[in-house]
């Protein structure tokens, strides 16, 4: 006999198609059959150990977030309900060109530093690894959801040249390409990329085609965090288009955005863009959260020039004091590459998280609200700041516009990506809300995408990005990843000012037909585990 049937469920599978009513069975971990409206048609109803009632509640594949910064947050906290609670059945991790894999003793400690503000200092984590392989076998241990990974193009730059702005030599770029290909080989998906942060954004673009003409030729994907979403950004999008049609390479737009005000009402140039691109034969996708303002650290606003070198050559710039007046002059006046080259409005850089907690007091203050209650310039409070917390301050930046991501998530090539920081006290809630609020807000609500084509744009479609055979569709002999929501009540329950709070509305998430949320609560299961890459 079967291990589970749910009745009476009303299935959207996935791919766009409308809904309908069935019976769904489920054995060993995959999707044994679908009888459609069984009960209504009077035929035998099949049955199994265990049978679950979904009168009234969605069926539909787990949702994939493409774009997560739980690379830590998974090992560290089993439990994982910021993801879990959500429907999410699998994250895609090495996200904006920095991770922890492939990393020697040297790079590793300067990745920590670097990225403290996402993922805290890292160092009540065992890295027991050291290759891409490694890593995906430390989690195929046991986590909370399955985990996909990209080789982090910044990390590999730091392991073969340095924190060094310069061109790598002809052998430091054989050696990169000789990473990338071995983080494919070892099952990484693609290739990622931050250039607005050190030391990826040192790359120019004909290392960059390079590296992605060995994605290609492994069938992986090139997910780029480009040069700029502010001042430039469509010419930071074209950019991007061409590097990827010059190398062959499949292309994923991290995070599509058009922020600050220079792009406000321009989705529309974006779109275009993108369509230009796809009927002339691009191999293209895209993700976005459902939410106006940006995450990321304080210290990414900083100019390229200060990071060269490392987080401990930033620190020494900082201390010293002539150095840090041109810094605070290239933010606030230049407009810093950091910043996507508009000069620094410190009246939307909210700071969401420290790593010591002394300095909790800042969180939930602009930078203008700190620096004001202190009687001091902002920048004297950012620059005390990024000292006294070694570089680890996380921030919100509230530079968005609502009308462009309504019109972008409308995309025929959009996925959904939470970019969810997980750590600081105040993170942005999309880290515990994206999914929930698009079916909730974006579709119940406003209407901008009906249902079918929101569970498309979150399951089937990132399933096909990643060439997943099984996943991201309802189908027999498929794996059992699997939402059951509430579509008249499901909500993110996280809010800026409760960040962390679960959303409502998801009783039931399977993983390989194992319950991780039952009945609105997490299961001590640990269900997930690294997807690799399918071979060409």
């Amino acid at each position: 006999m079967e291990d589970l049937v749910i009745r009476d469920a009303d299935v959207v599978d996935g791919s766009g198609a409308d809904s309908y009513r069935a019976d769904v069975v489920i054995d060993d971990g995959r999707i044994a059959a679908i009888v459609q409206e069984a009960a209504a048609a009077g035929c035998q109803r099949p049955k199994a150990v265990r049978e679950l009632d979904a009168e009234g509640l969605v069926l539909s594949p787990g949702f994939i977030d493409m774009h997560a910064h739980s690379d830590l947050a998974l090992l560290r906290d089993p439990d994982h309900s910021a993801k879990a609670a959500q429907g999410v059945t699998l994250e895609v991790l090495g996200q904006d060109g920095l991770s922890y894999a492939p990393v020697d003793d040297r790079t590793l400690d300067e990745v920590r530093r670097a990225i403290a503000g996402w993922n805290g200092p890292g160092d009540d984590v065992d890295v027991d690894w050291r290759s891409v392989g490694e890593y995906l076998d430390r989690l195929d241990r046991g986590i909370a959801v399955n985990a996909a990974y990209l080789v982090p193009q910044g990390t590999v730059r730091a392991l073969a040249v340095g924190w060094e702005d310069r061109p790598a030599t002809p052998r430091e770029l054989d050696r990169m390409r000789q990473l990338v290909a071995e983080g494919l080989e070892q099952g990484a998906v693609g290739l990622s990329s931050g250039l607005t942060y050190t030391p990826g954004m040192y790359a120019e673009n004909a290392e960059l085609t390079e590296l992605c003409r060995v994605v290609a030729r492994y069938g992986g994907y090139y997910c780029p965090h480009h040069r700029s979403y502010g001042a430039g950004a469509l010419e930071a999008y074209a950019e991007m288009l061409k590097l990827a049609r010059d190398a062959d390479c499949a292309l994923h737009l991290a995070h599509a955005t058009l922020n600050f005000g220079v792009n406000d009402g321009r989705a529309p140039e974006l779109l275009a863009l993108l369509d230009e691109a796809l009927d002339t034969g691009a191999d293209l996708t895209l993700d976005t959260y459902p939410y106006t303002p940006g995450c990321t650290t304080l210290v990414a606003l900083l100019p390229s020039w200060a990071g060269e070198g490392g987080p401990r050559e930033i620190l020494r710039r900082l201390a010293d004091d002539t150095t840090a007046e041109r810094i605070r002059h290239d933010l606030e006046a230049t407009g810093a590459d950091g910043c996507h080259g508009v000069p620094v409005d410190w009246d939307t850089v909210e700071i969401s998280g420290v790593t010591d907690p002394a300095l909790g007091d800042f969180v939930g203050r602009t930078i203008r609200e700190s620096s004001s209650l202190r009687g001091e310039a902002p920048w004297t409070t950012a620059r005390r700041l990024l000292l006294d917390d070694g570089l680890g301050p996380t921030i919100l930046q509230h530079v968005g516009h609502e009308e462009n991501v309504r019109a972008i998530m409308r995309h025929r090539v959009h996925t959904g990506g939470s970019d969810g920081i997980l750590h600081g006290a105040k993170p942005h809630p999309r880290a515990y809300g994206t999914f929930p609020h698009y079916l909730g807000h974006y579709v119940r609500e406003l209407g901008v995408l009906s249902l079918e084509e929101c569970v498309a744009h979150l399951t089937g479609r990132p399933a096909a990005r990643l060439r997943l055979p099984d996943r991201g569709l309802i189908r027999e002999g498929y794996r059992a990843d699997l939402v059951l929501f509430d579509p008249r009540t499901v909500a993110a329950g996280s809010t800026y000012a409760t960040p962390r709070t679960l959303p409502t509305g998801i009783p039931h998430v399977l993983i390989d037909g194992r319950f991780v949320i039952e009945n609105g609560r997490r299961t001590d299961t640990l269900a997930g585990r690294a997807i690799r890459r399918t071979p060409l």
